[in-house]
């Protein structure tokens, strides 16, 4: 079972595949783990494993993985996460393919390493919009409970951590509007189609974004669904740098 450890933290992940590297970041929300890519519409796993590297992980305190809880900066304590797992792989370049809440991860990792991202594919991303902010807290307090049993962390531990990471805001929590008006990095957005990933937040990431584009329909039939698997992989492949070192 590969574990990566760094400081008090441990990261599952898995690789297959071959060529340039393409970190996956699971849908689940905060139970983000590799299993859950099983469950998605496109499932990088089956699709790419042809073409890319393809690193997947279960995220801090998900599945396999555990660490401390830091609500100083929780969304930028993933990210730190995913770069040292990256480092430790030796990828200073790399894609990253991210699925509801795997999209506002991307976009943080792109906020704090933008010259190591090469492009982003964002899969049905979640938006806090239209009141559907009650779902994200449901969520987060659910995975909560399940750290409950940890004899180092503290019921106000795990309300201040959550607390702060879904705070009352909207977009897409992770990062602001205006830092998405400025990232420069090609974005490929799939928009989702319910209240946990709602469409009109795929779409503004793809408006806001200079370098951004919005693929749809996408997995309403088998055949959008094949469409959109090919647009990702040729958006990916169009994106490796000439000279990946």
């Amino acid at each position: 079972m590969p574990q990566f450890e760094y400081d008090s933290t441990s990261i599952y992940f898995e690789e297959h595949g071959s060529g340039f590297p393409l970190l996956l970041i699971a849908p689940g929300a905060m139970n983000s783990i590799v299993e859950m890519w099983a469950s998605a519409t496109i499932n990088p796993l089956a699709r790419y494993e042809d073409t890319f590297h393809l690193i997947a992980m279960d995220q801090r305190n998900a599945g396999r993985s555990y660490g401390p809880l830091e609500p100083s900066d929780p969304w930028g304590a993933y990210a730190r996460d995913q770069l040292a797992l990256l480092d430790h792989l030796g990828f200073d370049r790399f894609h990253v393919l991210g699925c509801c809440i795997g999209g506002s991860f991307a976009l943080k990792l792109i906020e704090q390493a933008p010259s190591r991202v090469c492009a982003a594919v964002l899969q049905q991303p979640i938006g806090i919009t239209d009141g559907n902010g009650p779902l994200y807290e449901q969520m987060w307090r659910s995975w909560g409970g399940q750290l409950s049993n940890r004899p180092d962390l503290t019921r106000a531990d795990i309300e201040k951590f959550g607390t702060s990471m879904w705070r009352d805001d909207d977009f897409v929590v992770s990062v602001s509007r205006e830092f998405v008006r400025a990232c420069d990095t090609p974005l490929l957005v799939l928009p989702g189609t319910d209240r946990y990933h709602p469409g009109a937040t795929g779409r503004e990431i793809a408006a806001l974004a200079p370098a951004g584009s919005a693929f749809e329909p996408w997995k309403d039939s088998p055949q959008h669904v094949s469409q959109a698997v090919a647009a990702v992989r040729t958006f990916l492949q169009a994106h490796i740098p000439r000279d990946p070192a």
